[in-house]
């Protein structure tokens, strides 16, 4: 058994198929598909279930992969430190972000890359609910993520951003207009829950804390529209079809959107960083100190 073989064995893991693997490790199919064979061969155990269309691991695979991963850390690890030692550090790092993040990592990236050009820094979008045992079983290297910290025990956060969240509305189709007809700065949940809405899916973290409000609040609502993408929300916002609920440093993406403040129990989004407790590698910790 090698390190390339476990190398493969990740990237059919993470990637969900041989296809995806070979594009990921830039070789063909056929050398992907001949490693995992080998390997299993030489364990006497199926990794994989393969059908027609999709890729799983057995049980003997979950079993192999977190090993497999902590093995690839530390090859990674020893190469780091030999050099950094040579002063110059080299490797890969894997950041996982939920939809939306990434232009409030790109100034941090920027820096980063700037002073290490040797390490390939992988932005992963990973579902908010599935990025800490992500972290935990070392698929991902840090995370930038809005989280409760009730969902992080065992891992470190350190406190990005806390905002209140807004209402987005197209020009005039808020709630109603303000004194003298200017346009309203603040609206209320209640009002918001007559408006058409445009919503994100249940395992995003913005829709999450959306929920809570309305349920502190013993309030229901109803979306007419449910998108997985800040973009499509805002299109549909801007023809009219609806309201979003988001955090306002997203609505600054969309200057030409009001972006109405909630006169009390606006919900609240809060942006942490979260990586694992135990020591770091040299290229996660220099990225570390660029971040927040």
């Amino acid at each position: 058994m090698d390190l390339r073989q476990m190398e493969v064995v990740v990237a059919v893991a993470e990637e969900g198929g041989f296809s995806a693997a070979a594009r990921r490790l830039h070789v063909v199919q056929s050398a992907v598909s001949g490693t995992v064979r080998a390997l299993e061969r030489e364990l006497g155990a199926l990794l994989f279930h393969r059908t027609t269309h999709r890729v799983s691991l057995t049980s003997a695979g979950e079993a192999f992969l977190p090993a497999a991963r902590a093995t690839l850390r530390a090859a990674e690890e020893a190469r780091a430190a030999v050099d950094l030692a040579q002063g110059e550090l080299r490797g890969e790092i894997t950041v996982g972000v939920m939809q939306g993040l990434y232009a409030g990592l790109a100034p941090a990236l920027a820096r980063f890359h700037r002073e290490h050009p040797g390490v390939t820094v992988r932005l992963r979008q990973t579902p908010a609910d599935l990025i800490p045992q992500a972290l935990r079983d070392g698929a991902l290297g840090l995370a930038v993520a809005a989280l409760d910290t009730s969902r992080l025990r065992g891992l470190t956060t350190r406190l990005l951003a806390r905002e209140e969240m807004v209402l987005v509305t197209a020009p005039g189709a808020g709630p109603g207009p303000g004194p003298a007809g200017t346009e309203r700065a603040v609206t209320t949940l209640a009002e918001a829950t007559r408006l058409p809405l445009v919503d994100f899916p249940p395992d995003w973290a913005i829709r999450q804390a959306v929920d809570r409000a309305f349920r502190s609040a013993s309030l229901e609502r109803a979306a007419t529209f449910e998108v997985n993408d800040l973009m499509a929300a805002a299109d549909l916002i801007r023809h009219g079809l609806g309201a979003s609920i988001m955090p306002p440093s997203m609505a600054a993406w969309f200057p030409e959107l009001p972006a109405l403040t909630f006169a009390a129990h606006a919900p609240v989004w809060t942006l942490r960083l979260v990586h694992t407790r135990a020591e770091q590698p040299p290229a996660i910790t220099a990225l570390l100190r660029h971040i927040g």
